[in-house]
C-alpha cells in the first residue's frame, strides 16, 4: 500500500505541476500536443506489454478480451454522458486549441474529462501493482496528466478564475486520482487470478478508449508534424521501462 500511495502521488503530481504552470503561463499549443502524443505512445506500450498481457496470462484470451471490451464500452457510455452534461452534446475538450482555450466552461469540462480519464488509468496503475511495479504505466499517466492540467488551468484563467482557485481545484483532482491508485491496489489484492484478469482487462479497455476518444485526437489537433515522432518516442521509452 505504501508503494501504491507513492505511485499515486507521483502520477497525480503532474496535475499540480500543470496547474501551477498554466496559472502563470500560456503554453504553445504545439508543445501541449507533443506532450499528449508522447503520453499516447507510452500508454499504448504500457497497455499492450503490461496490463493486457498480464490479463491474458492470468485469465486467458476470452476472459481478458471480454473484460477489455466491457471496459471500453463503460468508458464510452460515461464519456458520452459527460459530453451531453458539460457541453450540450459537444466534445468536452472542444475549444482547447487554436487560441480558444478561454471559451467559457472549457476549463471545467476539461477538468471533468481528466477526472473521467484518470480514474480508470489510476485504478489500472494500482491494480497492476499487485503483480509488479509498473514504471512504464506510471510514466504514461504522468505525461498524459501534465498537458491536460496545463490546458485546463489556462482555460480556467480565461474564464476569470483567480490563480489560487485554479491551483486548489486541480490539487483536489490530483488527490482524488492518487486515492484511485491506492483503491485499485486494495481492491485487487484479494482477487483470484481469474478475477484479477478481469480487473486488468477492464481497466485496460477503459484506458484504451480514453486514448482513442480524448488524448490522441487532441494531440493530433494541437501538435502538428512532431506528433507522430513524439508518439513513437513515448512508445519506445515505455517499452524500454517495461522490458
Amino acid at each position: 500500500m505504501i508503494t501504491a500511495a507513492l505511485f499515486g502521488l507521483a502520477a497525480s503530481s503532474a496535475l499540480l505541476i500543470g496547474a501551477v504552470a498554466g496559472s502563470v503561463w500560456d503554453p504553445p499549443k504545439e508543445l501541449t500536443g507533443v506532450l499528449l502524443a508522447f503520453a499516447s505512445g507510452a500508454l499504448v506500450s504500457a497497455l499492450a506489454f503490461e496490463l493486457f498481457e498480464e490479463a491474458f496470462r492470468l485469465g486467458g484470451a476470452a476472459r481478458a478480451g471480454v473484460a477489455l471490451l466491457v471496459g471500453a464500452a463503460v468508458f464510452v457510455a460515461a464519456d458520452s454522458a459527460l459530453d451531453r452534461y458539460a457541453g450540450g452534446g459537444t466534445d468536452s475538450t472542444e475549444g482547447t486549441s487554436g487560441g480558444n482555450a478561454a471559451t467559457s466552461g472549457v476549463g471545467w469540462a476539461l477538468l471533468a474529462a481528466v477526472t473521467l480519464d484518470g480514474v480508470p488509468e489510476n485504478l489500472a496503475l494500482g491494480t497492476s501493482l499487485v503483480e509488479s511495479t509498473s514504471l512504464a504505466l506510471l510514466l504514461a499517466i504522468f505525461f498524459s496528466n501534465l498537458p491536460e492540467a496545463l490546458v485546463g488551468a489556462v482555460a480556467m484563467r480565461g474564464d476569470g478564475r483567480d490563480r489560487r482557485t485554479v491551483i486548489w481545484t486541480w490539487t483536489a483532482c490530483a488527490a482524488l486520482l492518487a486515492v484511485a491508485v491506492v483503491a485499485g491496489r486494495g481492491l485487487a489484492e484479494p482477487l483470484s487470478d481469474e478475477h484479477l484478469a478481469v480487473a486488468l482487462g477492464f481497466a485496460g479497455g477503459a484506458v484504451l478508449a480514453s486514448l482513442a476518444d480524448t488524448i490522441m485526437p487532441e494531440a493530433y489537433e494541437l501538435g502538428g508534424p512532431l506528433v507522430a515522432f513524439a508518439t513513437a518516442a513515448g512508445f519506445l521509452v515505455s517499452f524500454l521501462l517495461a522490458a
